[in-house]
């Protein structure tokens, strides 16, 4: 169970859906155990404060009534009785002020001002209404709402510091208006938005902030400001030239790039080469690292990327292929270059979005940027298409690709990946000057502490290389050996295993035949339970963390919780890698397991493991993005992506079409959420022609199958233009034939909001008042709170009511996203009601909640209605600001239409302040960004006025 108490009480199971708590009085129990945090309460102690002090008659009888309506709803086991009293089990996160207290602390450790900002606003993302908020007037709650409440304010000043010190002033200065009025007297509070508000242009309103808390002071404390306070407000009365928002050098460059967890040795020469290629006028704009298996291109490529972060204004991205099967087409990588470019959310506001590449290159088209395109050997032919297509309409461009054979296209240059260098000679200065012996020495000394190159072993190290010809990964795979064997002995070892020809494998390179033969001798040395694992392992295609381990890889024979130690001792033998909570296997490694996982007859097995495995997590997350779980849930989910891919791509090769349509149902939220349409829609079609009766699975098998049909429905309602959207009947129900009620009215709320994009709005209502009535049938708060914000957006007779119910169900719930939807329509209903002010405020509240949860596109239009608003009110400066953040925002996130409004709300805020001649040159602009007829018609008629209106 996990348990809320920032906000109205509430309850989720392990699975994230809410449980209901009835009765005010067992409420107030639950509150009361939460309050002491997994402590033990004495019965008596607990009376008295359900009471106030004056106990019904039985008392004790009746608060075991309680504590028995309590176990009903929680479980016997979640309220313990011990002889101190009765507690709750809380384990770790399942309590969100527990969790709200963790975020805070782990900011406050951050160095960087973004970091400690970003974890702020997770911790207060956590807050649903006030603290306690059923009970907060009781006596028992008082003290720890208080607390609470302190902690807060503390963090909102915190996490508005770090935004002052990022450079950012806007954001501060309109959010800690409301919170400065709660808190009249709070010093640091208002030193910080006076600040923010000095900064943003608005000198005069940080000055009246000053006199505001000098006269609440005096009035209620009879007290003056403190000296600090004062020093800031002497400051901005002589402009003090130290108030101006810092110079923030330019942001490190966006990166996906991982940090490594060692050096890399024996390639200084060859990164200033590929880095000296690959700079922008270099003269190549593609570069292609070849090389065999284990040889260190990836790392070398990473090492070279990581070098020029400073050269590409857009960034320098890591698209890792490895996890693609050899069927995936061009467009199956341009997909994953979207994803890990963040552009997944600007692409599902593209009708029709077929052709993936040409959308990616019209999108990037402007940039400068280096991709790098990771372990292409098995995918060389739609690699090629992608990168010819990119070099053609993306200038400044640039490609860093690695394989084991060159793309062959006009403009590659291939870079070959040699070994590391072998020691001319075996004494140990030599030796020491050779990359291969570098590497080793350090690898070993890392597994043997103390191991270090001498007169004495420098023969047997340096012969160790040159056996192992160099190669970087035959070389960590040989040094652990050394806790086992001297220098000599390995050596001795190697020479026996690799001069008889019976070791060597025909067919293959001779080098290639050396790192061979060193992953059987690494195989040979395991126990049996360790090759189970190393192999079982194969199957994931980007790694796992180790619930997914011990999952896949435990059976009858091999029990869960013995494959922590095995991985460990794998990790030790440098065949998995660890990273931060991930188990990965290098690629030739990977390779090898899984031509061992073959052999031994697992491969099926472990495969429908793998995939009831991801099928099962992912119907897990589904019900977790729905709650306050919903951020981290992404996170999780954003993480397995890959894996969640393999597992469809699985289940349709094994014939188990039921798998692949419960995966798919249980992620089109997810995808949705995280913008990715075009997956969605390739994801469902794929599921739903798998091979298989529709039948084969009985009811459920078919009910799923209906459901996966009315999620396609409402994804292509929203990835379509009105031509190519599907047409519905009037009478015809989507979601007809889906038994679980739950789902069905989820899914007519769903289909009924993709009408509304198509201008459907009788057919959208239609089903949108059906899904309500669902929900409502069925006990389901969240679809109800779904519903009732669309239908607010389109009823405005009953908009506020709908608005305002809709939105304290989803603070009930913890969806951030239902919360920022309900804001929005909140928002609406304000501005459709003439309360600029109140609109104003939910905007900002709105753009919050987007920035938090990644929805960029919702950000930038989030910040052209505010800008709008400000136009509106005559706020040309303010205006400006707002339209300026919204134009950056989208050019970076290549969302042209957001870039349009943003550039007519510019030319209207300059014809505002009189400047004809910057209105023209935005509204041209907007002219020449608009995808679509009706913001060129606003663009224009905006310059026909501008040519009307007298120059000031």
């Amino acid at each position: 169970m996990r348990y809320g108490v920032l906000g109205p009480l509430a309850v989720w199971d392990a699975e994230g859906r809410p449980v209901k708590v009835p009765e005010a009085k067992v409420r107030a129990l639950l509150a009361d155990l939460l309050v002491h945090g997994g402590g033990p309460v004495p019965a008596d102690r607990l009376i008295d404060d359900l009471w106030a002090g004056k106990p019904p008659g039985g008392s004790a009888n009746t608060l075991q009534t309680k504590i028995s309506q309590l176990r009903r709803v929680l479980g016997r086991e979640q309220v313990v009785r011990e002889p101190a009293g009765y507690r709750l089990p809380l384990a770790d996160g399942a309590l969100d002020a527990a969790r709200f207290q963790e975020l805070a602390e782990r900011a406050r450790g951050q160095a960087e001002p973004a970091a400690r900002a970003s974890l702020f606003a997770d911790a207060l993302a956590l807050w649903r209404g006030p603290a306690y908020a059923d009970v907060a007037e009781s006596l028992f709650a008082r003290g720890e709402v208080a607390r609470l409440e302190e902690l807060r304010l503390g963090v909102v000043e915190d996490r508005a510091e770090a935004l002052l010190a990022l450079g950012e002033h806007a954001a501060p200065a309109a959010e800690l208006g409301e919170v400065v009025c709660r808190h009249p007297l709070r010093e640091r509070l208002r030193m910080l938005h006076m600040r923010a508000l000095y900064r943003a242009g608005r000198q005069g309103d940080a000055l009246h902030g000053f006199q505001e808390l000098r006269r609440h002071l005096a009035e209620e404390l009879g007290t003056s400001p403190g000296p600090e306070v004062s020093a800031l407000h002497e400051a901005m009365l002589r402009q003090d030239p130290g108030l101006a928002a810092p110079v923030v050098g330019a942001p490190s460059c966006r990166t996906n790039l991982p940090t490594p967890l060692t050096p890399l040795i024996g390639r200084r020469g060859a990164v200033e080469t590929v880095r000296a290629r690959l700079s922008p006028g270099g003269g190549s704009r593609l570069v292609t690292l070849t090389g065999l298996g284990g040889v260190g291109k990836t790392r070398l490529a990473i090492a070279a990327a990581r070098d020029m972060t400073g050269r590409f204004a857009d960034g320098v991205w890591l698209v890792e292929l490895s996890g693609l099967g050899a069927t995936a087409g061009r467009d199956d990588i341009a997909e994953r270059v979207i994803t890990t470019l963040g552009l997944c959310d600007t692409a599902s506001t593209e009708p029709d979005l077929d052709d993936l590449v040409s959308w990616l290159c019209r999108a990037v088209a402007g940039k400068q940027l280096l991709i790098l395109l990771d372990n292409c050997e098995h995918l060389v032919e739609p690699v090629a298409q992608l990168a010819g297509a990119m070099l053609s309409a993306v200038p400044a461009g640039h490609l860093l690709v690695t394989s084991q054979e060159a793309l062959g296209i006009p403009g590659e240059l291939v870079h070959p990946v040699p070994p590391l260098s072998l020691p001319e000679r075996a004494d140990a200065e030599a030796a020491a000057r050779s990359g291969a012996v570098e590497l080793f020495v350090a690898r070993a000394a890392a597994a043997t502490p103390g191991f270090t190159l001498d007169a004495d072993n420098a023969a047997a190290v340096s012969a160790i290389c040159r056996r192992l010809d160099g190669i970087p990964l035959a070389l960590e795979l040989m040094a652990p050996r050394l806790r086992t064997l001297s220098a000599d002995e390995l050596a001795a070892c190697l020479e026996d295993r690799l001069t008889p020809p019976a070791v060597r494998v025909r067919g293959l390179p001779e080098r290639q035949r050396t790192l061979r033969s060193m992953l059987d001798w690494s195989w040979q040395l395991l126990s049996p339970d360790e090759q189970t694992v190393l192999r079982r392992l194969a199957v994931h295609a980007d790694g796992c963390t180790l619930p997914f381990a011990e999952t896949v890889c435990a059976d009858t024979d091999l029990g869960a919780d013995r494959v922590a130690d095995l991985l460990a001792r794998l990790v030790d033998r440098s065949l998995v890698v660890r990273e931060g909570n991930r188990f990965r296997l290098l690629e030739s490694v990977a390779a090898y397991c899984g031509e061992r996982l073959a052999e031994a007859g697992e491969e099926a097995s472990v495969r429908a493991r793998f995939v009831r495995c991801h099928t099962e997590v992912a119907e897990r997350e589904a019900e977790s993005l729905r709650g306050p779980d919903q951020r981290r849930c992404l996170e999780r989910l954003d993480a397995e992506t890959v894996n969640l891919r393999r597992a469809l791509d699985l289940a349709v090769a094994a014939g188990t079409p039921a798998y692949a349509v419960r995966l798919v149902n249980a992620l089109t939220w997810y995808w949705f959420l995280r913008g990715r349409l075009t997956e969605a829609r390739r994801s469902l079609h794929t599921a739903l022609a798998a091979d298989g009766e529709a039948g084969a699975n009985g009811e459920a098998g078919e009910a799923a199958r209906l459901a996966a049909r009315a999620w396609l429905t409402g994804i292509e309602l929203r990835g379509s233009s009105a031509e190519a959207a599907p047409v519905l009947a009037a009478d015809v129900d989507p979601a007809s034939g889906v038994v679980d009620p739950v789902l069905r009215g989820r899914l007519r709320c769903f289909v009924g909001t993709g009408l509304f994009g198509h201008g459907r709005h009788r057919e959208g209502l239609r089903l949108l008042t059906a899904g309500l009535a669902a929900a409502r049938g069925s006990g389901d708060r969240w679809a109800e709170a779904a519903a009732l914000v669309e239908l607010a957006l389109h009823t405005p007779a009953e908009g506020r009511q709908r608005a305002e119910l809709g939105a304290a169900l989803f603070q009930e719930a913890g969806d951030r996203w239902g919360q920022l939807r309900a804001t929005r329509a909140l928002a609406l209903v304000a501005e459709r009601d003439g309360d600029r002010a109140g609109a104003q405020r939910l905007y900002r509240s709105a753009l919050l909640m987007a920035e938090e949860l990644g929805l960029w596109t919702e950000a930038v239009e989030t910040l052209t209605w505010l800008g709008g608003t400000a136009l509106a009110g005559g706020d040309a400066p303010q205006a400006a600001e707002l339209y300026e953040r919204a134009l950056a925002l989208a050019a970076e996130r290549a969302y042209g239409r957001g870039e349009a409004r943003a550039e007519i709300g510019l030319g209207l805020a300059a014809r505002l302040r009189g400047d004809r001649d910057a209105a023209r040159r935005h509204l041209n602009r907007a002219l020449a960004k608009s995808p679509s007829a009706d913001h060129a018609a606003e663009a224009a008629a905006a310059l026909a006025e501008l040519d009307l209106t007298p120059q000031v």
